[in-house]
């Protein structure tokens, strides 16, 4: 089961984020504000180009992807797409993702439309804004209703995938600079900061054209061109991490499972994968000599420890190589004694409320508006969630007894498969299946509809010696209490690290820690 869940983040994180395709957004305050005038001045300078990229995994080419902009009377329009061969769980399969933006002249959102291709679940994202007041988002999956949603946001907004061009063309790039963006979680709509660092320059020497190798049957390099370039690098949380030129188009960057897109002609990029591709599928052809990069394995942390039998009821472990800053380390279950970490299983005690859905404390709402409300993709007052919500609730009061029906029906009840999307909690529903994300929104959206205060943990989960990405539900009882529809565990056991809570946004932070983390068991 953990390593369904993993395929989903591993390949919603590649191809939601390679391009900074996900819903997160970022609100021009403050910074944009001031500048508008600057950037609309300094777009004048990024004219119309088409900039291709290889996609390599360990020295291996698995794909191809490309970036183009062009020019319109009032703005921009940005088309990424990107084409990979991935391989999870030992299985390989292709996957896409194309990305359509118009911008204004100052890189303000106007329109877009994400597609993403996979095996098991094709999805579109399009949306619109209103002036700078709001953006009507629409998600659709084949045979299900579309689900639509109105975001109020509190100024222009910028895409991640164009805040590369706007810190590099607002000011002369200097090593040392940062950036500082305002930015909303539409999820939670909860305003946070990225803020990205110019963190070193250099010389790259690229190919610009190509020309065809009769003997070696390749195409190989022609020309090269000399292009000057910077590093910008997240100072905490998620964000863009990689070289770019002075207009902030990407040189180099690198994805989680170690992944990097390198730019290069389009000859390199594309047609050679395509046609190694080609003879590869061809009938008799031996197999590479070197298999190719499992993602879930690529990402997944070592300790050195493992448990026999049940998860562990507690688990010291100290957080190492990466910075904790913004994480929601502690809290709940969780203390945090200077880098170390330690998980205790709620006791009986714990899994007892001192209150009761018919009557919560007059203030109740109130303090859990957040944990209680609808989000988009989190209908909390769908019929069909609210009727069996309602139903797995019966007559009982007790939020306890009510979360571990709920727990236990999601558990036996959803068919456990790999599903590359943004989880809707009334899609999974109707489609009764999924991996961990769409059992912890349907749990999520089932427990809020009856009253019970809920929010998504998003961590790892510890499963024969090794930390796997994972993501898992909390309840609030007398404190928050973790449970696991994935697993059927209520409460979830001590191996469930959590490093962050909230919607998607917040899960993507988790990227920022692959290939840095290090986690040493102290203590079973």
């Amino acid at each position: 089961m953990i390593t369904r869940g993993r395929r989903r983040t591993i390949l919603g994180a590649f191809l939601l984020g390679a391009w900074g395709l996900g819903i997160a957004v970022v609100v021009q305050r403050g910074f944009f504000r001031e500048r508008s005038a600057v950037l609309a001045e300094a777009a004048l300078r990024l004219g119309p180009s088409t900039k291709y990229f290889m996609v390599e995994q360990g020295g291996r080419q698995i794909g191809y992807a490309s970036t183009r902009i062009d020019t319109t009377t009032t703005g921009f329009e940005v088309i990424d797409q990107l084409t990979a061969e991935l391989t999870v769980a030992g299985q390989s399969f292709p996957a896409s993702a194309r990305a359509v933006r118009t911008l204004s002249r100052g890189f303000a959102l106007r329109t877009f439309d994400v597609a993403m291709e996979a095996p098991t679940a094709p999805l579109r994202a399009r949306g619109v804004t209103e002036g700078d007041s709001a953006v009507v988002f629409v998600l659709e999956a084949p045979g299900q209703p579309a689900d639509r949603q109105r975001i109020v946001v509190a100024g222009p907004i910028l895409l991640p995938a164009v805040i590369p061009s706007a810190a590099m063309l607002a000011r002369t790039p200097k090593v040392g600079r940062r950036i500082a963006l305002a930015s909303i979680d539409p999820t939670t709509m909860t305003p946070s900061t990225i803020e990205l660092r110019i963190a070193a320059e250099s010389l790259f020497t690229l190919v610009d054209s190509a020309r065809f190798d009769a003997t070696a049957q390749v195409f190989v390099a022609a020309r090269t061109d000399t292009v000057r370039g910077w590093r910008l690098v997240p100072t905490s949380g998620a964000g863009f991490s990689g070289w770019v030129d002075a207009q902030g188009r990407v040189i180099e960057a690198t994805q989680p499972g170690g992944i990097s897109l390198k730019r290069t002609a389009f000859e390199l990029s594309f047609l050679n994968w395509t046609e190694r591709l080609r003879r590869a599928r061809t009938p008799g052809r031996a197999r590479e000599a070197v298999p190719p990069t499992d993602l879930i394995e690529a990402s997944a942390i070592a300790s050195g420890v493992s448990f026999d039998g049940e998860g562990p009821a507690s688990l010291r472990v100290r957080f190492l190589g990466a910075d904790p800053t913004g994480l929601d380390l502690a809290g709940g279950r969780q203390t945090l004694r200077g880098d170390t970490i330690e998980i205790r299983r709620e006791g009986r005690e714990r899994l007892t409320a001192p209150w009761s859905l018919a009557a919560p404390p007059a203030d109740f709402r109130r303090t859990f508006a957040r944990e209680l409300a609808a989000e988009p993709l989190l209908q909390t007052g769908d019929p069909a969630i609210v009727a069996l919500a309602l139903r797995l609730a019966g007559p009982s009061r007790d939020p306890a007894l009510v979360a571990a029906r709920m727990n236990r029906w999601i558990h036996d009840s959803l068919e456990k498969v790999v599903t590359i999307s943004i989880p809707s909690a009334t899609q999974v529903l109707r489609a009764r299946r999924g991996d961990c994300h769409e059992h912890t929104q349907l749990f999520t959206a089932l427990a809020r509809a009856v009253g019970i205060p809920t929010r998504i943990a998003s961590g790892l989960a510890f499963v024969n010696g090794r930390f796997y990405y994972h993501a898992w539900p909390e309840i609030w009882l007398r404190d928050w209490v973790a449970v696991d529809p994935t697993f059927g565990q209520f409460p979830a056991d001590a191996a469930h690290l959590r490093v962050v809570t909230g919607g998607l946004t917040r899960q993507a932070e988790l990227l920022r820690l692959m290939g840095t983390l290090r986690l040493e068991v102290l203590t079973p």
